[in-house]
């Protein structure tokens, strides 16, 4: 029996980018004869205005009992003003929450047409490969008690709680080095235990775990450092685990070394391998609906869909093929475009993807 998609294109570009990764998944599903079947539903600001949740409880039951979920992107100035508790956001947080989403497998893979788009000399980043494994259900931005209080002297003051748990950093740690065994050996964990002991514990129990995987290379950092060395060197690095927060600002970091945010899919995974892919960039509202957003990240997020959860590994090297080939080709969406080069839109990037996999 066909592997089944829950397929949420959510807010801003969201509908535009996943239209165009549906066409890929059209395609690869008769040329494979893959039997996929597919489902839609909606996922933060729709939602709201759908259902008057961020994410209802029918969607996420869908969600449950899907195979793999494609996300384009959530938010936007339009829901701004609502209260916390309801915001778009609060979507994504919640079906991470709920489906055990863990592992957020973020690549910034420099692809060799792009090394001028870059905002570093070629020479810093030509080549580059890097694979961010950011811890997805815990820290900082799960941590309670947090809130907005008024004290004695009526100030407002905002808290939020850091916190992991060792079996939390044993499981992500985990993934960092049975990812680093099938790359280049090398994991660096990120963290801040100068100063905080959640991440003296993170580096502790990295190192206990460290005892099972000695044929992979350990090193830690703090992640101040981290962010220096991501834009001095980003070649020294193979895998990257750290924990939320630090994850999430070291990923868009790493994304800019790429070219742009519109090239990075990413990962987001459970226990069993099932999980919820979707590019590494936001809902861009300010470019919704003008057909150049870029693509690819969501395209090659299903390429990572088809490896991880699917099962069809030669399918989603297939994908990755066609699109080395459209950027020799010289196609490229305003994000990525270079003097020389032709700049397409949103659904031309789509077809010509298309038409390298029919080729």
């Amino acid at each position: 029996m066909g592997k089944h998609i829950l397929i949420l294109e959510g807010d801003g570009i969201g509908p535009e980018i996943v239209r165009e990764a549906r066409k890929v998944l059209d395609v690869i599903n008769t040329k494979f004869d893959l039997g996929l079947t597919f489902e839609n539903d909606h996922m933060g600001g729709c939602a709201i205005d759908a259902y008057g949740v961020p994410l209802a409880d029918s969607t996420l039951e869908k969600a449950r009992k899907a195979d793999a979920i494609l996300l384009g992107a959530v938010g936007g100035p339009k829901w701004d003003k609502l209260d916390r508790s309801i915001r778009p956001e609060k979507g994504l947080l919640k079906i991470r929450s709920q489906l055990g989403l863990y592992a957020n497998l973020r690549p910034a893979l420099l692809y060799p047409q792009l090394v001028d788009a870059s905002s570093l000399k070629p020479e810093v980043v030509s080549g580059l490969d890097i694979l961010i494994v950011r811890e997805l259900a815990g820290g900082i931005y799960f941590g309670e008690p947090r809130g907005i209080r008024v004290l004695e002297n009526g100030e407002r003051e905002g808290y939020n709680t850091y916190k992991y748990s060792e079996s939390e950093i044993i499981r992500i740690g985990r993934t960092a080095f049975e990812m680093a065994r099938k790359r280049n050996g090398k994991v660096c964990s990120v963290d801040k235990a100068n100063v905080l002991e959640a991440t003296m514990l993170w580096r502790e129990v990295m190192d206990t775990l460290h005892k099972e995987y000695p044929d992979v290379e350990l090193s830690h950092m703090y992640v101040d450092n981290a962010a220096m060395q991501l834009v001095r060197a980003p070649k020294q690095f193979d895998v990257l685990v750290t924990g939320n927060m630090f994850g999430d600002i070291l990923s868009d970091a790493a994304a800019m070394l790429t070219g742009s945010i519109g090239m990075l899919p990413s990962a987001s995974l459970d226990k069993e391998g099932r999980g919820m892919y979707e590019p590494c960039h936001g809902s861009a509202p300010d470019i919704a609906g003008q057909g150049i957003a870029n693509p690819l990240a969501t395209i090659l997020s299903v390429s990572m869909m088809l490896r991880y959860s699917l099962g069809y590994p030669q399918v989603a090297d297939a994908i990755e093929v066609a699109v080395g080939k459209v950027l020799d080709q010289g196609y490229r969406t305003a994000d990525i475009y270079t003097e020389g080069k032709t700049k397409v839109s949103t659904s031309q990037m789509g077809d010509a993807v298309v038409a390298a996999l029919n080729a």
